[in-house]
């Protein structure tokens, strides 16, 4: 979970005293807060301080919360930031709207400090593991371009097409991405592969080599003379 003091929280209301109210509360947990009275600033806002998360009111003029969160989420920068809708009790609010608009969570009016700090808290653990969970797929799934390595399931594509790579092919290019544009010398290449105990021939690599540059493209993986080989994206 990520710490209070490095969580950045964006309020929007359009009630001062709300936004007076719940900045102050949340300054007191911690939090680095900022704050907007309409969906149009929020949005100016988001783009520019990108929030970790945002309490969203649901009743504003002009704009209101449900068509806010739905162009918040139309830019891909707020895939992960979590918002939470704020409804009055008595308000004809559709939590099912919300949701479907890209909302995380709401949170009924008036609001309590240790219950909305709670919630928050709860939420930003979820938004760790929501980030953890992200990292663990791109630690899995390589992209360069229109290339795409999946290293768990041994699968490679180019563009729309999987390209089939039999084990020791797969392993080369699993090997040259791991750390593009970083040279791997031949000797190292072999060690990798084969072991030190395995006698292969002095042109086994080329050979490799020209196979997956027939199959990915021939100018991603890039000969450096009388050294190795490196992969550039």
């Amino acid at each position: 979970m990520i710490d209070t003091k490095d969580t950045k929280i964006l309020v929007v209301d359009d009630e001062p005293d709300i936004i007076e109210f719940l900045t102050y509360n949340l300054k007191k947990e911690g939090f680095n807060t900022y704050s907007a009275n309409n969906g149009r600033d929020a949005l100016k806002l988001t783009s520019r301080i990108l929030p970790h998360l945002i309490l969203l009111d649901v009743m504003m003029p002009d704009m209101d919360g449900i068509e806010t969160c739905e162009k918040l989420r139309e830019n891909p920068v707020n895939e992960d930031t979590m918002i939470v809708f704020l409804t009055a009790r008595g308000e004809d609010y559709s939590q099912i709207a919300g949701f479907q608009a890209g909302g995380d969570d709401y949170i009924t009016k008036p609001v309590r400090p240790k219950v909305l700090a709670t919630r928050l808290k709860a939420l930003m653990k979820r938004y760790g593991q929501r980030k953890d969970s992200a990292k663990e797929e791109n630690d899995r799934v390589l992209r360069f371009n229109d290339l795409v390595i999946d290293m768990e399931r041994y699968l490679v594509f180019s563009g729309e097409k999987e390209l089939m790579l039999p084990r020791k092919e797969f392993n080369l290019l699993q090997l040259l991405t791991s750390k593009p544009s970083r040279v791997f010398t031949r000797d190292e290449i072999f060690e990798q592969l084969w072991g030190t105990d395995i006698f292969v021939g002095d042109r086994t690599i080329d050979v490799y080599i020209r196979k997956l540059r027939e199959k990915i493209g021939e100018n991603k993986i890039h000969t450096i003379k009388g050294v190795g080989y490196k992969f550039e994206p």
